[in-house]
């Protein structure tokens, strides 16, 4: 990751737990997938939280019983996780550049689009998967394309950017044309990789991973634009009629309907056994 990332998390350390809307979905589904997939920890087990931010994950981790670990770009977001987890190993480091041996984790944990931040999404990956030992499990959530997002991107900037995204009306067409990787700016956090599930197989499968399930979040509820839901509340009829499509959002999340259009793709992959 850039110093550029490592500088935008530092300013949103003070009030990065204060979660907006958007966010409070998000972590919601994306925790109790983590409970249920990685669930209490065996023995002696270790898990990494890549991309650990204030340590959202980790304390899920911890309080199931893993040995847990955290890195993050962010020493300010790491201040805030070593306030609030004393009891467990933090360090800074970038995804592409792990500070462990290989085959250290029984688990990992890579949430908060961390991989759609980072510069190589294939070398953070491949150093993912490097660390997990054979049969150790990667539980990762990047952005998605397709999404409702796109189509509201490219709405924004044909009615005078009315929504904020900040997008040229010839750039989000673009976006919504293109087929190979691509990367697209997104107010207040600068350009983020979004990812085809068939270009997350691909790269899984090039760091030695084997995706066993996968989930979409935020695909009926971006039937609200993400730049509405992120703010600190929502009028009341709108958080009523947001409260109801989060329900629906949550139910449809396992199902290929709720992985279509989802912006945010989760990915449950194993490590392969290696070759004979």
């Amino acid at each position: 990751m850039t110093s550029a990332v490592a500088r935008l998390f530092d300013a949103m350390a003070p009030a990065y737990e204060q979660l907006e809307p958007w966010y409070e979905h998000l972590y919601d589904v994306l925790h109790a997938i983590l409970r249920e997939t990685l669930g209490p920890a065996p023995a002696g087990a270790r898990a990494l939280d890549a991309g650990c931010g204030t340590g959202f994950q980790s304390a899920l981790l911890d309080g199931l019983g893993w040995a847990t670990h955290g890195v993050d770009v962010s020493a300010g977001l790491l201040a805030v996780a070593r306030r609030r987890l004393p009891g467990v190993a933090l360090a800074r480091a970038s995804l592409e550049t792990l500070p462990y041996p290989d085959a250290r984790f029984d688990a990992v944990v890579c949430c908060g689009s961390t991989l759609s931040f980072v510069d190589d999404p294939d070398g953070a990956l491949a150093e993912l998967g490097r660390v997990l030992r054979p049969g150790g499990r990667l539980l990762l959530d990047c952005e998605h394309r397709p999404s409702l997002d796109l189509a509201w991107t490219l709405a924004s900037a044909l009615c005078g950017d009315a929504l904020g995204y900040g997008v040229p009306a010839r750039r989000a067409w673009r976006a919504l044309a293109a087929r190979g990787r691509l990367r697209v700016p997104y107010p207040g956090y600068g350009p983020l990789w979004l990812f085809t599930r068939r270009e997350l197989a691909d790269m899984l499968g090039a760091a030695g991973l084997a995706p066993l399930r996968g989930w979409g979040v935020h695909g009926i509820t971006n039937l609200i634009p993400s730049t509405v839901l992120h703010r600190p509340r929502l009028p009341r009829a709108l958080a009523a009629a947001y409260r109801g499509l989060r329900r629906l959002d949550a139910a449809l999340a396992g199902a290929a309907p709720g992985r279509a259009l989802a912006n945010s793709l989760v990915v449950l992959a194993e490590r392969c056994q290696p070759s004979a």
